[in-house]
């Protein structure tokens, strides 16, 4: 009876300490595969890069006119376009499949499968369904942050480019 008992509390034990190592165990390709197509990862890629093009284009847009370029209004709609194009020809699923690496260095299967757990219950779902809406609109609510940080950034490198240029080649980095 003694006996039976210890091998009892020895099976739950090595079962414990398996369970907890399995979880720590590195994720699978199919691990990664499986959290991918939970997060219904292609169609996010797909929609998030549409709901940015929209910002994509007003940056081109604002780009020429701060570059002083008069841009035909046919000339803007051959370059969106083109930046629509390259949308619709990305090879979201070679993509795809390069992230998967990525992400079995950052996580481990028990992380997976808590991921997993998570954008497959309502709650992760509809962070997945609204996630490339809220990225677009981030994106159209930070260009003129951005915009604005650029410029600044811009005229600090021209003030040092006149700068360094007034100073001469003596105040120029050497070359290697």
């Amino acid at each position: 009876m003694r006996a039976c008992l210890i091998t009892a509390i020895c099976l739950l034990l090595n079962t414990a300490a398996f369970a907890q190592t399995a979880g720590d165990a590195p994720a699978t390709k199919d691990d990664i595969e499986l959290y991918l197509r939970a997060m219904h990862s292609h169609d996010m890629i797909q929609r998030t890069m549409e709901a940015e093009l929209k910002p994509m284009h007003q940056i081109m847009r604002d780009q020429f006119e701060k570059d002083g370029l008069k841009v035909p209004a046919d000339a803007e709609a051959s370059f969106n376009k083109m930046m629509d194009d390259l949308l619709t020809h990305m090879p979201i699923d070679e993509m795809t499949q390069a992230m998967v690496p990525v992400y079995q260095k950052h996580f481990t299967k028990g992380d997976i499968d808590s991921l997993i757990a998570f954008y497959t219950s309502p709650t992760g779902q509809k962070v997945l369904q609204e996630m490339p809406e809220i990225t677009g609109e981030t994106m159209q609510a930070m260009t003129p942050i951005m915009a604005k940080y650029l410029e600044q950034s811009r005229q600090r490198v021209r003030q040092e480019a006149k700068k360094m240029e007034k100073a001469g080649p003596a105040a120029s980095p050497a070359q290697p």
